[in-house]
């Protein structure tokens, strides 16, 4: 008997709602709604409009309503790090703050001098990053401190929906591990490294493991869709921990690189490897589907062109991905290059002008035309991913035979193949859904419809593209000038 579920995914730059639908063992996706994921600025602030959002994601869930199939079960992922302040009687106590605003510049050095950087990853074994809900939440307690005083508790932003949906607030373990105050080895909030940061105990809410039943809809909010009988499950709240469950790959020889905005890319381990070498290379430990650990690096990621992108469409000159790519294929190969993981090229805002800055501080020839740009930018992430996964096989012992590349990131053949080349090991490309596919894997699997291996699923479920390395000669000596870019940190 056919089961259906639905998936609501929050990416950056749009929210979906996915439909899923299981028989004979096989699994097939259809996007039934797609809307806008649009931040605002407000008094010098980023914020999310995450208002805007749930009024999207609910339009979505009345139209597979209006399907008139029975929908099983529903789940919410979404990004990391940021978070929702509410009260039991007040939704929201205030607008949440995107991880990009820069009242969190600076604030890490801020909080090493109170809490030691050794300490902190020993405690929580994460990569550093200014985002990560722990600097957040300090600056809160720094300059706002009556808001935490008003607030009862917070949820981050996937967790946060899933609660409007069900009422049940909980924190589920792979989101709440993006924090920086979660413990993976002891399963549990860092609770002496919140204490000494001072942070109030009372805003961290319940933990629940990945595929926990949270409750049906709400009534008002099941009213309002016209579902009935749907029950609301913490799949993997995290999207990356929803999109690894899903990379189909088969015994430990393999790597995944979930590709979209961000690039994420690493292993999955049974358990954290918290040490030098972890420490050294910036790696972090979060929580994935059935008590897995994801021993991953954050990257930049296709952001770099998508800011391009958005440089030149306020210029007037609107071009879409496929034909910037198809101008990036025909641009010289391997003439300039940038490190990604500067901070310059995390900031939003005038993206071409910095690729063109760094070539000329660098003593390189400067892109002139947009081929030349996103080629620039594809093959130095391509770099990027080489050293970032000689890095993770160093950390964890492993000898990858195969990346597996998931996420929109995948579409991009491209990218796909600079990646082979400069991996030099084969790169399985797709599902492209792997998000939503994982969530709606692991709501089957909650729900008891599904008792078998999710992995195997995708695998009968969905086709992937191979790419295999070539021109190894080129890429190797174009290792050697990225290795010796500045980076600012």
């Amino acid at each position: 008997m056919e089961k259906h579920y639905l998936a609501i995914d929050l990416g950056a730059e749009s929210g979906r709602v996915m439909l899923g639908s299981l028989a004979d063992g096989k699994l097939t996706v259809e996007e039934i709604h797609r809307f806008a994921n649009q931040p605002v600025t407000i008094q010098g602030t980023l914020r999310w409009d995450l208002l805007n959002l749930f009024a999207g994601a609910k339009a979505g869930l009345k139209k597979a309503a209006d399907r008139g199939v029975a929908i099983s079960g529903v789940s919410t992922d979404a990004w990391g790090v940021d978070y929702v302040l509410f009260k039991e009687k007040e939704a929201m106590v205030t607008n949440a703050f995107h991880y990009r605003d820069s009242r969190l510049d600076g604030v890490m050095e801020k909080v090493f001098a109170k809490v030691p950087a050794d300490r902190i990853f020993a405690e929580t074994g994460i990569q550093f990053m200014q985002i990560n809900t722990l600097y957040q939440l300090w600056t809160d307690a720094q300059t706002r401190p009556e808001v935490l005083e008003w607030a009862d508790r917070f949820l981050n932003v996937g967790d946060y929906f899933n609660y409007l949906l069900s009422g049940t607030p909980a924190g589920e373990a792979s989101l709440a591990s993006t924090s920086q105050l979660y413990n993976p080895v002891k399963k549990d909030w860092a609770w002496d490294l919140i204490a000494a940061l001072k942070l109030p105990k009372k805003l961290f809410p319940d933990l629940v493991p990945s595929g926990t039943r949270m409750g049906p809809l709400q009534r008002d909010v099941a009213l309002e869709t016209n579902l009935k009988n749907t029950q609301v499950i913490a799949s993997c709240s995290h999207d990356t921990a929803a999109a690894v469950a899903a990379v189909p790959g088969q015994g430990q020889d393999w790597a995944f690189l979930s590709s979209g905005t961000w690039s994420l890319l690493g292993t999955e381990l049974g358990a954290p490897i918290i040490d030098a070498v972890s420490r050294k290379y910036n790696f972090t430990n979060e929580a994935g589907y059935a008590n897995t650990i994801m021993f991953r690096k954050n990257i930049v990621g296709l952001w770099i062109v998508q800011e391009c992108k958005r440089a030149w469409e306020a210029m007037g000159n609107k071009y879409s991905y496929d034909e910037l790519t198809a101008m990036a294929e025909a641009a010289e190969p391997l003439r300039s290059l940038i490190r990604p993981e500067d901070e310059r090229f995390g900031k939003p805002g005038r993206m071409p002008g910095k690729i063109a800055d760094y070539c000329r501080e660098t003593g390189q020839p400067v892109p002139t035309d947009p081929g030349s740009f996103i080629r620039c930018a594809l093959e130095s992430l391509a770099l990027l991913y080489s050293k970032t996964l000689s890095e993770c096989a160093d950390a964890t012992g492993r000898k990858f035979k195969t990346l597996h590349v998931v996420g929109g990131g995948s579409r991009n053949r491209l990218l796909n193949q600079f990646t082979a080349d400069a991996v030099g090991i084969s790169v399985q490309a797709g599902p492209v859904e792997a998000t939503a596919i994982g969530n709606l894997l692991i709501q089957a699997k909650t729900l008891g419809h599904e008792t078998g291996d999710i992995r195997s699923v995708v695998r009968r479920s969905f086709p992937v593209e191979v790419f295999v390395p070539n021109d190894a000669g080129a890429w190797h000596g174009a290792a050697k000038r990225f290795e010796g870019l500045p980076v600012l940190p």
